[in-house]
């Protein structure tokens, strides 16, 4: 199977605006508007925080177009939905690789590789039909990116950097397995708790701030 990589981190919002807010607040810099997601009713705002890798804030977008399906990343799940009306946080995170369909074809559980478009930006991702994360947000997303070229390369390098992300889940095992076969044991430590958890640990210039 193809190897993957980290990309990105997704801070799910109720607003664009208190997204960014949230982001930084903790983070000490603001994210930059990226574009809209025209397909799934969403828009983001980016950060890098390291080479080839970033943190995405995303909300739905008041001016777009509802989808005929649901949002990706549970946007639409009324659980979701009260969590963030409580305030933003930190919900997912997303794995690149260069053969998604082989990837995907390993794991079921990552739903149906679909393109996707942003601007200039092209690429193929996997979305469970009914729109939610897998493993609760632990398990990762998976992207394929469909040239060379990556959204962190054109961002201003903030010296943000990823320390590390761990995760807490109530069945344990269920979330190991998928991550073993993405080779990704040793990238996210999940012990038990009896609500999921994604926490990302990044060095700003004021010391590790946790997500």
């Amino acid at each position: 199977m193809s190897t993957v990589t980290l990309d990105h981190l997704v801070v799910g919002a109720l607003s664009l605006e208190a997204g960014c807010e949230f982001v930084e607040a903790q983070l000490g810099v603001r994210p930059t508007p990226g574009g809209k997601h025209v397909a799934m009713g969403t828009h983001n705002a980016l950060l890098r925080v390291g080479p080839r890798f970033f943190l995405e804030v995303i909300a739905a977008d008041p001016g777009g177009m509802k989808p005929a399906r649901p949002r990706w990343f549970d946007l639409d799940e009324p659980r979701m939905k009260a969590a963030l009306a409580e305030g933003p946080q930190l919900i997912h995170w997303v794995v690149r690789t260069a053969d998604i369909d082989a990837v995907v074809a390993r794991i079921p559980e990552l739903g149906t590789v679909t393109p996707m478009a942003r601007g200039e930006f092209r690429w193929r991702i996997s979305i469970p039909e009914d729109g939610h994360r897998p493993g609760r947000g632990l398990v990762p997303t998976v992207i394929e990116w469909a040239d060379a070229r990556h959204p962190a390369d054109g961002m201003p390098d903030t010296g943000l950097r990823l320390a590390a992300i761990a995760g807490e889940h109530p069945e344990p095992a269920a979330v190991r397995a998928p991550l073993a076969t993405l080779g990704l044991s040793d990238t996210l430590k999940v012990t038990y708790a009896k609500s999921p958890r994604l926490a990302a640990m990044i060095r700003t210039a004021r010391g590790v701030a946790t997500l």
